[in-house]
């Protein structure tokens, strides 16, 4: 045994290691999620003179092309000269035109950012003043569509397989030996590999169209296939496949030569238990040790590869304390698999399992073991992930991210209210298996002592049938011996032929016991309410790690709340010194908004240039809870200079694009602190005025 099996563990473990490092040692760390945090001009800026060139501002690097920013004019021709430049960090520029003439432009962006996402937006600048426009700024971004729902789903599968894949294999290492000889057991971590695998090979196909176009017709564009190729996303991808090539040789070793070694009788770790040989005859304990030892470190190693290959072109990569993130993020996704794949392999262990090798109490709570440390390393990285991707305690609340991360937090509380309830029906079977096996052990006498009786009983009448009635034993010796002699060749077939149909008979009747035997094992165990009441608990145990990993995938997509509030923070201090710094005492006014109805909050924002005496320019700007512009069917403005007693003075805007809206000549007779008054009405019945006092003049 251990001239076979040691050579296949060092040439197992030496080709992970290599492979692993290889692909880790080369992996480079990528940025994160980016956000538009300014922009030259600004968003809805009206500037005396055409600009030679647009710049954008974002809050990470990010990877442009020659059409990731383009330049639209009131009819919808561009007017950029394309090929953005990235003169300094996170800025990027295109040059315009000359002579632009004067009206409303529209500035459209397509970028992406390094964590693999897609990050598109729209804003609108005046030359002059502003204009009729027939481009929309609410243009589908490459996310969205066919192509943008098929890498969505690919990520989720992709997360799922790998939890499988790990958690299984875990489960078998380190809770339950015998599984690696169960069908059932081998099925779920061979189609995680599968999943993943397929998944990983979809992404791959997908991302060029996923981050340019968006077009199904371009997943096949070998050329965007070559671009992807070069990108951090692209290498991490080839990364995890060629990972899955090494984690299919861990397989073909788990359920190959290390089944061959478990004891495929016990209920759990028999070697482990026994400290003896093997009952298959394949070796020895240290032999086993060996191969355990070495299908655990290698396994270790590609799972760790495998989580690394997310954490290098994820939010971990980029931002604050990326060296320790990147770890932190790896050592997460361990624990969420360990936890999650190992639950799901004690599910089907617990349904699927044969009589024969049933899931055994120290199995479970080796897995309790292991569970637990698995929510403690979760909890312990996920309050270092929660503080560098939030930032603040408001943003649990004010970002998308710290409500997805809520509900995780939730989902998490109750799969540990949950296990509880599991570790009481382990308890429980524990303890009935006891007093069951007590009961079997009395039967299990009982039945040997009447089947030795039994067997005693027909050698004596078998005996006494030999010697038949009446004749001496001399004479009966005698008249055996002759008949012996006439009929030993009649007589020896057929006793072969009474011995074939005993054999036969023998065979059914042992097959027959078996068969009874397992029927009544598996009614014993499925009318058992404490296996039934466990089975129960880890169902739904089973079915919160599914909305959970359904969460956890979604978070990865979302931009952090820290990024989200920079965004609206540099957003808001661009708009406000966009509005007051023409030297001319613009006023910009936030006011939010609540009509009653449904989608009837949100946030309205007048900007009033010069905010003199006279003519002036008044913008309007709708958006909703989330910060994106939306059109609402009216919105009328009223000013009123109460110390004077005049108005209210009535502005009907011009609706220009989405969310927003302008009156170029709003008369203003004199200085003073006007009421600024705004009815916002979202439906035939649904409308609410709000408003702010302002220094005009």
């Amino acid at each position: 045994m251990t001239q076979t099996i040691a050579p296949r563990v060092r040439t197992l473990v030496l080709l992970i290691l290599a492979v692993a490092g290889a692909l880790l040692a080369g992996a480079a760390p990528a940025s994160a999620h980016a956000a538009l945090t300014g922009s030259d001009p600004a968003q809805g800026a009206v500037v005396d003179t055409a600009p030679s060139q647009v710049s954008l501002t974002f809050s990470e690097p990010i990877a442009v092309g020659d059409d990731s920013v383009r330049v639209l004019d009131p009819k919808g021709e561009r007017v950029d000269k394309g090929d953005p430049a990235n003169p300094s960090g996170t800025t990027y520029s295109v040059r315009l035109v000359s002579g632009l003439p004067d009206g409303t432009y529209t500035v459209a962006y397509q970028v992406v950012s390094a964590d693999s996402h897609p990050v598109a937006g729209a804003f609108t600048f005046s030359i002059g003043a502003p204009s009729e426009t027939t481009v929309s700024v609410s243009a589908q971004g490459s996310d969205d569509g066919l192509v943008g729902w098929l890498y969505g789903f690919g990520r989720y599968v992709s997360y799922a397989g790998f939890v499988v894949l790990a958690g299984g294999a875990a489960f078998v290492l380190a809770c339950w030996a015998p599984g690696a000889r169960v069908r059932a057991v081998q099925r779920l971590v061979v189609s995680g590999w599968l999943a993943l695998t397929a998944a990983t090979l979809g992404l791959l196909m997908l991302r060029g169209s996923y981050t340019t176009s968006g077009k199904i017709g371009d997943v096949f564009d070998l050329e965007l296939l070559g671009d992807v190729l070069q990108t951090k996303t692209g290498a991490a991808l080839v990364s995890r496949l060629l990972l899955l090539a090494a984690a299919a040789l861990f397989i073909a070793v788990l359920f190959g030569a290390y089944a061959r070694t478990a004891d495929a009788g016990a209920p759990d770790h028999a070697a482990e238990d026994d400290g003896g040989s093997d009952s298959e005859g394949d070796g020895g304990e240290p032999d086993k040790r060996d191969l355990t030892f070495g299908l655990a470190l290698g396994g270790t190693v590609v799972a760790a590869g495998l989580a690394a290959s997310w954490a290098m072109s994820e939010h971990a990569s980029q931002g604050l304390q990326a060296g320790v993130a990147m770890p932190v993020d790896v050592v997460h996704l361990l624990a969420v698999a360990a936890w999650l794949g190992g639950l799901t392999a004690l599910l089907v262990a617990l349904y699927r399992a044969p009589v024969e090798t049933p899931v055994g109490r120290d199995a479970v709570r080796r897995f309790s073991r292991l569970a637990f440390g698995s929510v403690v390393t979760l909890a312990v990285t996920g309050v270092y992930q929660s503080w560098r991707q939030l930032g603040s305690w408001s943003a649990f609340t004010d970002t998308r991210y710290g409500q997805l991360l809520l509900v995780k937090i939730a989902l998490v509380a109750v799969m540990v209210a949950v296990a509880f309830l599991s570790r009481r029906w382990t308890q429980r079977l524990a303890d009935a298996r006891v007093s069951v096996a007590t009961e079997e052990a009395a039967r299990s006498e009982e039945a040997e002592r009447a089947e030795e009786a039994e067997r005693a009983e027909e050698a004596e009448r078998a005996e006494e049938e030999k010697q038949p009635a009446g004749k001496a034993p001399a004479e009966a010796s005698v008249t055996g011996a002759v008949s012996e002699a006439v009929e030993a060749p009649r007589a020896s077939d057929a006793e072969k032929a009474e011995a074939g149909h005993d054999s036969v008979r023998a065979a059914q009747l042992a097959r027959q016991r078996a068969v009874t035997e397992a029927a009544r094992q598996k009614r014993l165990r499925d009318a058992d309410p404490n296996r039934f009441g466990l089975r129960r608990s880890v169902l739904a145990e089973a079915g919160i790690a599914v909305v959970l990993l359904a969460v956890t995938t979604v978070l990865t997509q979302t931009e952090p709340g820290r990024t989200e509030q920079d965004a609206k923070a540099a957003t808001a201090s661009s708009s406000s010194a966009s509005a007051t710094g023409q030297g001319s005492g613009a006023v910009s006014l936030t006011m939010p908004f609540d009509t009653g109805g449904t989608n009837g909050k949100g946030v309205v924002s007048i900007d009033l240039d010069p905010a003199q005496a006279g003519d002036n320019a008044l913008h309007v700007y709708v958006e909703g809870p989330d910060g994106t512009p939306v059109d609402v069917p009216e919105v009328k403005i009223a000013l009123t200079l109460a110390a004077q007693d005049i108005g209210p003075l009535p502005v009907t805007p011009d609706h220009i694009t989405t969310g927003h809206w302008s009156a170029s000549t709003v008369q203003i007779p004199m200085a003073g602190d006007w009421k600024v008054e705004v009815t916002v009405r979202t439906s035939d019945i649904d409308q609410v005025t709000v408003s702010k006092n302002a220094q005009i003049g």
